[in-house]
């Protein structure tokens, strides 16, 4: 998985400014060699049209010219240094520094960077922001305009960042409390989960020890001495990236980079990267975590160590076909999940990376707190039995299938990308020390990667899968069952005992709302030239609206507004509102939600239901060779609704269960621990 880590967020206009008084005037030290390029240690290509260069001091950085939207780019500055950076003294001040960073600097008085860029049109959260993760600091500013002052003043923010900031001890005392404060807001149950099973997975490791929030008795006391400390080690060129993406001359930005960067010089010799230690051996265990109102869940998990190995194509090829796998049985325990009277709410299958520390298998669910027995039942069954009688030929090319079509309408798209969307995954792939590569080439290469892939190939995958430590099973529950982690154990082995049976053949269901009757007949039809639209009346009452757009290529926008929506809803009752993912989990009536799945497996398809102020709305977007499909599942959706009771009541249970965790939410902060899914490129 592509994303591995818990960060912490925080929007620039989140700081208060504070006069900054500090420098630094210390020797300088020659420079460091900075982590090559990706590519240069690969067989993969990276993208063509991004011009990846490294300066003399060891800052890399990859420029790329994109026009969607025009006029406007988007700068990210890398310094690769987080929490696992920090000495014991030090727990929290990586993130303290981030807070810092528009305090203040050489050459920007007290205050002036928020004007700076308020005046160039930046609204602060949306447009800059940054974020502090165990390895890494990213610094972002989406650009409203290129023109020659706009661009500069964003560069020179960042080299102000690199080097000149001031930290003043008056600033980050006044500081201390806001950090604090965002502590106690990001405190929740799912939170204290994410942290609890990270440390029952990396047992014995320094990345448990080190949460980038930190100890609040560090934040609360330290000197700023501690935080200039740490600045001055870890903030330097070789640990450091900027990328640069929109409507902008790559030659001329090169030159202005190799300006402004150029003379920036470590000023502390390089640190020692600090020992993550090693993944401690488990064999089979259990275990409770009790988070107070937090969701009941249920998980079986593996690990083995971490591969450290260069981005390839053998590794991204093995990558691939143990994800075939996990999605084959993600679909399987989506299918349960499904049914009425379902062991849990929702389950998912998935491995990740995690935080170079671990590679890690994990089979979840969630489920009502006094079902967490089926629940974990289910899913050891459903994994054994995938282990024991293996995948079919025609599940793993129904999972190549939708995995193409996927990567053919990235591919279609390719030309329109958004500026900001590239230069999220330009950072990200410089985190996961991967080749940056282009939607065209991941299709190329996802083509031979499964050209010849055979049923017996990915079982031989899901076998090393599902081995080295483990099977870890962890229980996070409201409180802990009587027995603890024996009685969790006890149920486990009571599952294991069971023999399972092989899964009955999978049969291909046939799409059959084809036909909706004779086309209707058009009763008016104007275009409006200054909007681009065309509007069309039909006899039933029905109106269209269409508007062609160069935007995004091959991708088409529908909706289909009905009624009143919550005009329409009774006044004297409260309307259940909340069971609106219940419509299209409820499939329609000739087939139910996982059939609809499995025949527009190949088609870019889906429909999303929600109730509005003023209508019911159906909303998509697919692909132009899809766009015929998408509108026979939308008209399916709208003229033969199935409501079935099953999949209002997996609903209802999700809602339920998650309840107590709704907590204060700041939109400039959140912490993230993502422990499934897929996503290696």
């Amino acid at each position: 998985m592509s994303d591995k880590k818990m960060e912490c967020s925080t929007a620039w206009w989140f700081f208060a400014t504070a006069s900054l008084v500090a420098n630094f005037a210390l020797p300088a030290y020659a420079d460091t060699p900075s982590v090559p390029w990706p590519q240069t240690q690969s067989d993969i290509q990276a993208e063509s049209d991004v011009h990846f260069g490294t300066l003399a001091n060891g800052m890399r950085f990859a420029i790329m010219p994109n026009v969607t939207p025009p006029g406007q780019a988007a700068i990210r500055f890398r310094i690769g240094s987080g929490s696992l950076d920090e000495n014991d003294d030090q727990q929290g001040l990586a993130h303290v520094l981030e807070h810092m960073a528009f305090k203040g600097s050489t050459h920007v008085a007290e205050g002036e960077m928020i004007r700076i860029l308020q005046r160039k049109g930046l609204a602060f959260g949306p447009d800059t922001n940054a974020h502090t993760s165990y390895d890494e600091t990213v610094y972002a500013l989406d650009l409203p305009e290129v023109d020659a002052d706009t661009i500069s003043t964003g560069l020179m923010l960042m080299r102000e960042t690199a080097s000149e900031l001031t930290l003043d001890a008056s600033a980050f005392d006044r500081e201390r409390g806001v950090i604090l404060s965002e502590e106690r807001l990001r405190d929740t149950p799912q939170y204290r989960a994410s942290l609890g099973i990270m440390n029952s997975l990396l047992a014995g490791q320094r990345a448990i020890m080190r949460a980038p929030i930190g100890k609040a008795d560090i934040i609360s006391n330290a000197p700023v001495d501690l935080v200039r400390d740490y600045y001055r080690a870890n903030y330097r060129p070789d640990r450091a990236t900027l990328m640069v993406v929109g409507d902008i001359d790559p030659a001329a930005m090169e030159v202005e980079i190799r300006q402004r960067f150029s003379d920036w010089k470590a000023v502390d010799p390089a640190p020692t990267k600090a020992d993550l230690g090693a993944l401690v051996t488990k064999g089979e265990s259990a275990e409770v975590i009790v988070v107070p109102g937090g969701m009941t869940s249920i998980q079986i998990a593996w690990t083995r160590p971490y591969d450290a190995a260069p981005d390839t194509f053998a590794k991204r090829r093995a990558g691939l076909i143990e994800d075939l796998g996990f999605l084959v049985l993600k679909r399987r325990v989506s299918a349960i999940a499904s049914k009425a009277n379902a062991p849990f709410i929702s389950a998912d299958v998935g491995s990740q990376d995690l935080l170079d520390s671990a590679h890690v298998v994990l089979i979840a669910a969630n489920s009502e707190p006094d079902k967490w027995q089926a629940a974990l039942t289910a899913i050891d069954q459903e994994r054994r039995r995938i282990q024991e009688f293996g995948v079919a030929q025609a599940e793993i090319d129904r999972e190549i299938r939708e995995y193409r079509s996927a990567l053919q309408a990235a591919a279609a798209g390719a030309a329109t990308r958004m500026t900001t969307d590239i230069a999220s995954m330009l950072a990200r792939s410089v985190d996961d020390d991967q080749v940056f590569t282009s939607p065209v080439e991941d299709l190329s290469m996802f083509e031979t990667m499964t050209n010849g892939v055979t049923a017996d190939e990915v079982n031989r995958a899901l076998q090393r899968a599902f081995s080295g430590n483990g099977p870890q099973v962890v229980l996070q529950a409201d409180q802990s069952p009587e027995g603890g982690a024996d009685t969790v154990r006890q149920v486990y082995d009571a599952s294991n005992a069971t023999a399972v049976l092989a899964p009955s053949g999978a049969t291909d269901v046939a799409w059959p709302y084809t036909h909706f009757g004779e086309p209707g007949a058009v009763v008016e039809r104007r275009a409006v030239e200054d909007l681009g639209l065309t509007m069309v009346r039909f006899s039933n009452g029905i109106r269209l609206t269409v508007k062609p757009t160069r935007l995004r290529a091959n991708e088409v926008l529908v909706r289909e507004d009905i009624g009143r929506g919550r005009l329409d809803l009774p006044h004297d009752r409260s309307a259940a509102i909340w069971a609106s993912p219940a419509v299209v989990l409820s499939g329609v009536k000739a087939m139910d939600y996982q059939d609809i799945q499995k025949a527009l497996t190949a088609n870019i398809v889906g429909v999303d239901f929600s109730v509005g102020d003023s209508s019911f709305r159906f909303d998509c977007r697919t692909r132009t060779e899809d766009l015929a499909t998408q509108l026979q599942l939308m008209s399916a959706y709208t003229s033969d609704p199935a409501y079935r009771p099953e999949a209002f009541k997996r609903v209802q249970q999700a809602y339920l269960s998650g309840l107590d965790q709704y907590d204060a939410h700041h939109p400039g902060c959140a912490y993230r621990l993502h422990l499934l899914g897929r996503g290696r490129g």
